[in-house]
């Protein structure tokens, strides 16, 4: 084979061998780091697929369309932060406000990890749910009600042992949390740094009930 032959034809991505599990999960992988930059109207499927190296008449192969493979890249990053904030609120050892500040830090260091590029996917869909397919809002609703559920059970852990008042109003502080922190986020992409974070938490500890 000469050397030229031996070159990749080019604007076709490399074969890569996977299977069809791991080719699903890559592209999966690739979604969620592109979207969680671009959002999803804006990203085509043609730079993911060139990314994990996988031909363009493949891609339904794997997908039915580009909003399932939107919901599949959302389910995913939905279990993955979900993962997370349990990692992080549930920790015994730790007080159930400090498992909180420890979360919020860890977000931060993200942020400047990725140089203020990518933002929540969740959030990101969110100010696109007008043009996106009705399934998304739906689908992003109840992954913000996760969120909720858990940073509540996290504030009346922080109720039971006199971290917060008697009459904290949990949930409604967790919601509060959630509504506040996606435009905290969206601020810091903005603004490229975690002064907006740094401005919301601060503000949002200082309401506590205690």
């Amino acid at each position: 084979m000469t050397e030229a032959n031996s070159k990749p034809r080019r604007g076709r991505p490399p074969k890569v061998e996977r299977d069809f599990d791991d080719t699903r999960a890559a592209l999966i992988r690739c979604g969620m780091e592109i979207l969680t930059e671009q959002g999803f109207m804006s990203t085509g499927i043609d730079a993911v697929l060139k990314r994990v190296g996988v031909p363009k008449g493949s891609f339904y192969h794997y997908f039915d369309s580009k909003e399932a493979f939107g919901q599949a890249v959302l389910e995913s990053y939905a279990g993955y932060f979900a993962h997370k904030l349990d990692r992080y609120l549930l920790q015994e050892n730790v007080s159930p406000l400090q498992r909180l500040v420890n979360f919020v830090e860890d977000a931060k260091a993200g942020m400047v990890k990725h140089q203020f590029c990518r933002g929540c996917l969740v959030g990101n869909l969110g100010q696109e749910v007008a043009i996106l397919p009705e399934g998304f809002r739906l689908q992003l609703e109840a992954i913000l009600c996760s969120w909720q559920d858990r940073l509540a059970e996290c504030l009346r852990e922080a109720r039971t042992v006199g971290e917060l008042s008697a009459n904290a109003d949990c949930e409604g502080l967790a919601a509060f949390f959630w509504i506040g922190w996606e435009g905290a986020v969206l601020r810091a992409r903005l603004t490229r740094d975690n002064v907006p974070l740094d401005v919301f938490f601060k503000g949002f500890l200082a309401g506590l009930p205690r």
